[in-house]
């Protein structure tokens, strides 16, 4: 069991003598070990472009998103606001 605990213990020490060798060579090159990564959205930017699927999704989308919204109120006709009119008139004169 000593022999095993033993191998695991060096197995893990050339492990890390490799990765703190790896760090000391990009510290060399000048580059941090803190170096962010590149955004996700670079990597896809305009990966899309002139991509007739992608346009008939952003349609489609944009299609639902408007059903969504609330209609505007219908402007009413000009016959239908006669009509109103005139019963406003005749409920008014009822009450007199």
């Amino acid at each position: 069991m000593a022999t095993s605990r033993l191998a695991l213990l060096e197995a893990r020490i050339v492990s890390l003598e490799t990765e703190m060798e790896q760090l000391k060579d990009l510290l060399k090159n000048g580059q941090s070990a803190n170096t962010k990564k590149r955004d996700w959205l670079d990597d896809i930017w305009g990966s899309f472009a002139n991509n007739p699927d992608y346009d008939k999704a952003m349609e489609l989308g944009r299609k639902y998103r408007e059903s969504l919204r609330p209609k505007p109120a219908r402007k009413r006709s000009a016959k239908s606001r006669r009509k109103s009119a005139v019963k406003r008139r005749s409920a008014s004169a009822h009450r007199r």
